[in-house]
């Protein structure tokens, strides 16, 4: 057995779809894979792990533990609304020493596959983290900020919604207090500038399958000689098929937005599934659907009477 760690952060507002992220996840856990999960929540708030609780019944094996942050970010930068708890991915490597290397997810995801094996065959020796290129050079206003502003160099900018962490080399460098340090400045993206700069050029990169963006999709389906610099089409069409979908734009339960039908899949077949919550959100959005293209359409009714029917474990 593979015991893999990985480490989310949320609070009671995202309690239902951080659900369904971790019921993706261990939903497509092969048989071999035992994960051990932490979850980072405010400790002056009491978690309801109700939703959580529906998961962890159907998968025993999998461990859990819920560790309190205090008020260690109460006085840390926010902006467009994303509050403190992007921070906590900062102290996992000293709220987690049992583990020299671990994974960190944001919520807003849906696993498609088995994450032992490249959680095993990483090697981030000389590196602090595992990451994926945000692409943050095709994207004008981004390129401008961190090579004007934060004097980065913008094609080497990584996302921070999906890592992996050599908590060893981020301990024995005394990072963290690093960290703590930049946490009040005005940074546009928060923790992810914080991570930029203070990991910049010992960072592993890897392939897109570990965090697939919505600008990624738009990118890879519109114009995908923009990525092929990076990445090769096998790599690309392996994001789309099995990679870690991350909806860091409009999500999936509020919106339409790429990949939302996978979203709604995964919530169909979980224990937390609601058919109310499901049907309003549908039925409202009638006329934003027949919009779509006849393969979409088409590919969102295969996943409800296809990919729909199976059976949570």
């Amino acid at each position: 057995m593979t015991t893999v760690p990985i480490v989310f952060a949320f609070d009671n507002n995202w309690a239902m779809p951080a659900s369904v992220c971790i019921y993706s996840l261990l939903v497509n856990a092969k048989a071999t894979t035992a994960y051990d999960i932490y979850i980072l929540y405010p400790k002056k708030s009491h978690l309801n792990t109700r939703y959580l609780e529906k998961i962890f019944d159907f998968f025993p094996r999998h461990k859990v533990k819920y560790i309190g942050i205090g008020d260690d970010f109460d006085k840390a930068f926010q902006i467009r609304g994303i509050n403190t708890l992007t921070y906590y991915r900062l102290l996992i490597p000293e709220l987690i020493p049992e583990y020299n290397k671990i994974l960190y997810s944001d919520v807003d995801v849906i696993f498609q596959d088995d994450l032992a094996d490249i959680y095993n065959h990483t090697d981030l020796n000389g590196k602090y983290l595992g990451v994926v290129n945000s692409l943050a050079h095709l994207d004008n206003d981004r390129k401008v900020y961190y090579e004007r502003l934060l004097n980065l160099d913008s094609t080497k900018i990584f996302y921070a919604g999906n890592i992996i962490l050599n908590s060893k080399a981020i301990r024995e460098d005394g990072l963290k207090e690093v960290f703590m340090t930049m946490i009040e400045t005005k940074y546009k993206f928060q923790d992810m500038d914080i991570l930029n700069i203070t990991c910049k050029d010992r960072v592993k990169y890897l392939a897109p399958s570990f965090c697939v963006t919505t600008y990624f999709c738009d990118l890879a389906n519109r114009n995908r000689e923009k990525i092929r610099s990076l990445w090769s089409d096998i790599e690309i069409d392996e994001a789309f098929s099995k990679g870690i979908i991350h909806y860091n734009g409009q999500k999936p339960w509020k919106g339409l937005c790429p990949n939302f039908d996978i979203w709604w899949e995964y919530y169909r077949k979980s224990p937390v599934f609601d058919q109310e919550f499901y049907f309003n959100f549908y039925y409202s959005r009638l006329n934003e659907l027949d919009q779509l293209p006849l393969l979409k359409r088409i590919k969102i009714l295969v996943r409800y009477f296809v990919y729909g029917r199976r059976k949570t474990p």
